[in-house]
């Protein structure tokens, strides 16, 4: 069974990126290393996976990105820091 990751990175100017992928090591050395320059993390490298979490459906996964990239940095901060019930606040 396939498995995806939604994830968020912490980029070296305190943003945060959010992504999904099915490979989250290699995904992750793909932001490091620069490998799209067109990417959002290419010039806030280096970047720093503080969250993830794992889905078994891709149609879930990218729900639930697409939810997270919607979100306040408080809120995103509020998962990173495992305090999911601060999200209804």
């Amino acid at each position: 069974m396939k498995q995806y990751f939604v994830y968020i990175l912490k980029c070296s100017d305190n943003s945060y990126y959010t992504g999904v992928t099915n490979n989250i090591d290699l995904r992750l050395s793909q932001h490091q290393s620069g490998k799209f320059p067109e990417s959002y993390t290419y010039k806030r490298r280096p970047v720093e996976l503080v969250f993830f979490y794992l889905f078994n459906d891709i149609i879930q996964a990218i729900a639930f990105e697409k939810r997270v990239k919607g979100w306040s940095r408080k809120k995103k901060e509020a998962i990173i820091n495992d305090n999911w019930d601060k999200l209804k606040e």
